[in-house]
């Protein structure tokens, strides 16, 4: 039996139609989906924020103790490395004036003492002046035995070794230079008129 050409043709094209994969499914093919990008973020981990500084402290007054434990004049090693420390400051190298204030134990006479502490206070300024401190910087204040740190006896009235060597010094105080001392005025002036305006915006 023929088909018409018409019929056959109609056939075939019903065929095609039933055999390809949208068919079968009932829905057009999905679309091609972009490629999926990674996201950048606008943050730079390479770039690191950098920390506040502190605030220096404001330069003060030094004050180091000359000890001569065993009494005598001579500079030990402790209070030769006490200079030395006091040499390298800040404080020293700005010009300010230096005041040795000597002092002994109680044990003699008043007068020998006042004498004795004369000669410490002379033997760390001459250790100064050896090293370069120009001398009219320096003071020398002789305070015999009147300003102990430590009880040069012991509650029974026995003697206080400990405290008698303790006693035995020579304080040494290097002022700020007149300018310096001007300027850490003029800092803290200026603070304490932030502060203030601070306050009164309040």
């Amino acid at each position: 039996m023929h088909l018409p050409k018409t019929a056959a043709l109609l056939m075939l094209t019903f065929g095609f139609v039933a055999c390809s994969p949208e068919a079968d499914r009932g829905q057009p093919a999905p679309e091609a989906q972009p490629e999926a990008t990674e996201t950048v973020s606008i943050l730079r981990p390479d770039i690191e924020v950098p920390e506040a500084e502190p605030t220096p402290e404001p330069l003060a007054t030094l004050m180091i103790t000359i000890g001569f434990p065993e009494g005598g004049v001579a500079l030990d090693g402790a209070a030769q490395a006490a200079l030395q420390e006091a040499l390298g400051s800040p404080q020293m190298a700005l010009g300010g004036a230096i005041t040795l204030r000597a002092h002994t134990d109680s044990q003699g006479e008043d007068s020998a003492n006042l004498d004795a502490s004369e000669e410490r206070g002379l033997a760390v300024a001459s250790w100064l002046i050896d090293a370069g401190v120009d001398a009219d910087r320096i003071t020398v204040i002789a305070m015999g035995e009147q300003n102990p740190i430590k009880p040069n006896a012991l509650p029974d009235g026995s003697a206080n070794e400990a405290g008698r060597a303790a006693n035995r010094r020579v304080e040494l105080e290097i002022a700020l230079a007149p300018s310096a001392a001007l300027d850490a005025k003029d800092e803290a002036e200026a603070e304490a008129e932030a502060e203030a305006s601070i306050e009164a915006s309040d």
